[in-house]
């Protein structure tokens, strides 16, 4: 027995805790209620939470960056103003712009990691904090998770949006922007891409469920979807959004990962398969630099 082996029941019931108002005391104590083959439950269980400080990449010191706080209006968002980190490779410019959108927990660190690794690459890439209107991201994900579902969805999706068109108009960027995001934040990139149109020229959604199937006409940008080989939910939506994405004639490439899991470009968990997230980021990085530069 490996002794990183998980049981499969325990990588279901995480997927149930971070989708759900499930707490962490919940999801432990249903973990020790559950039968495994080898090793404890609880122990797996405890093994799948984020461990962010042991998977950052890219340190904020890091001298190829420079990375901040900003704010700026959000019309129609949550409160009219938004927060997030933007962070900008040395040299003066202009940059092709990343924008980096997180899950369903609020801007963690380990999308702060994601938007250094994109500024590492070339690109000047924002990561928004939907919480920001209501405090930012708590600092756990348990309750960022909650903060987040007490989020109008359609005035969060406009944070995003402007969070989009800010980092867009800004004074470092080419003028191109693509978008990149994970769980919740692949569903709003394939969302951008389309309510945007052409004003988004690249897409990149993580295990993002797709949109509406009669409204993928619209879409113009470019796309490169990355699956899990193991997502029922996500993967539910995959063949319609194919099917739709064809019928219209649209650029778009579509990859399964497989051995892979929900999750498995966060180095923070277990579910992170390293060799299969190098080979998604890489074409990642390629498909933006194809597209935006």
């Amino acid at each position: 027995m490996k002794e990183d082996y998980i049981d499969p029941q325990i990588y279901e019931l995480y997927d149930e805790y971070c989708h759900t108002e499930m707490t962490r005391r919940q999801f432990l104590n249903r973990a020790s209620a559950l039968v495994v083959v080898s090793g404890s439950a609880v122990a797996m269980a405890e093994a799948l939470l984020p461990q962010y400080a042991k998977a950052q990449m890219v340190s904020f010191t890091d001298e190829r960056i420079k990375a901040t706080y900003v704010e700026y209006d959000s019309p129609g968002g949550s409160s009219g103003k938004m927060r997030g980190y933007l962070v900008k490779p040395t040299g003066d410019g202009p940059f092709p712009t990343v924008l980096v959108i997180h899950e369903n927990r609020g801007l963690n660190p380990y999308i702060e990691d994601v938007a250094r690794r994109a500024a590492v690459e070339g690109f000047l890439a924002l990561a928004p904090d939907g919480l920001a209107p209501i405090g930012g991201y708590p600092g756990n994900d348990d309750d960022g998770k909650v903060m987040q579902k007490s989020l109008d969805r359609d005035k969060l999706f406009s944070d995003m949006l402007n969070s989009a068109k800010f980092l867009k108009a800004h004074e470092l960027s080419n003028g191109k922007i693509g978008a990149t995001g994970f769980c919740y934040g692949g569903g709003v990139v394939n969302k951008l891409a389309v309510v945007m149109g052409s004003d988004l020229n690249a897409g990149v959604p993580f295990y993002g469920v797709a949109p509406p199937t009669e409204e993928v006409a619209k879409i113009q940008a470019p796309l490169m979807m990355q699956y899990a080989a193991d997502d029922p939910r996500v993967n539910a939506t995959q063949e319609d959004y194919r099917k739709a994405l064809e019928a219209n004639n649209k650029n778009f490439v579509m990859y399964n990962y497989e051995g892979t899991r929900h999750g498995f470009h966060n180095n923070s968990t277990p579910r992170y398969n390293k060799e299969q997230a190098k080979v998604a980021w890489d074409r990642t990085v390629s498909f933006f630099k194809e597209h935006l530069i």
